[in-house]
């Protein structure tokens, strides 16, 4: 099974944030920038995954400038088996919208052609949760947001999903044709 793995490079949960001189976005010049902590939990599940020999592949792509590459570099160091940027020196956090970042992965997803696709619930930075549910939308797959866990059986081409609700938890049980979780 090939695992596609969604990964945002963000400011560091840990930096203090800056404003720029006009006040209209966060300075990112000289700013430690990592991985959002939510696209790293996606991607230790998609380890996970692999060290089970439920996933063959994981495949992480991330959209934005070359810097990117060091998210990557990261993402492959976890355990990533290849990775793939698609550079753009637009600000990912507010200059492309999360339609226009859904639409560019449906493209990659349709090239790479994973089994499952996994992501964070959100970025850190802008904070919308959009994306992912774009993203199944588009692709026409099975969704299971907010994901606590997940157990996949591959012999009988079925996953099962734990997610967080906002009254509790929520088991659903989907095909595993193609999956975005």
């Amino acid at each position: 099974m090939r695992v596609m793995v969604a990964v945002k490079r963000v400011v560091d949960y840990a930096v203090k944030i800056r404003l720029t001189p006009d006040k209209t976005n966060v300075e990112l010049k000289n700013v430690k920038m990592s991985m959002n902590p939510f696209c790293e939990n996606a991607l230790e599940e998609a380890v996970r995954l692999k060290e089970k020999k439920i996933a063959s592949e994981i495949v992480a792509v991330s959209i934005g400038p070359k810097q990117a590459q060091e998210t990557l570099r990261s993402a492959l160091a976890m355990g990533a088996d290849r990775a793939i940027l698609i550079t753009t020196d637009m600000r990912t956090d507010n200059e492309i919208q999360p339609l226009t970042i859904a639409k560019i992965l449906q493209k990659t997803a349709q090239e790479v052609k994973p089994d499952l696709i996994l992501m964070g619930k959100q970025s850190i930075d802008g904070d919308n949760c959009l994306t992912g549910p774009m993203l199944g939308g588009l692709l026409g797959w099975p969704q299971g947001t907010f994901a606590s866990k997940i157990e996949v059986d591959w012999a009988n081409k079925t996953i099962e999903v734990e997610r967080e609700t906002d009254s509790g938890t929520q088991v659903l049980s989907m095909v595993l044709t193609r999956t975005y979780l």
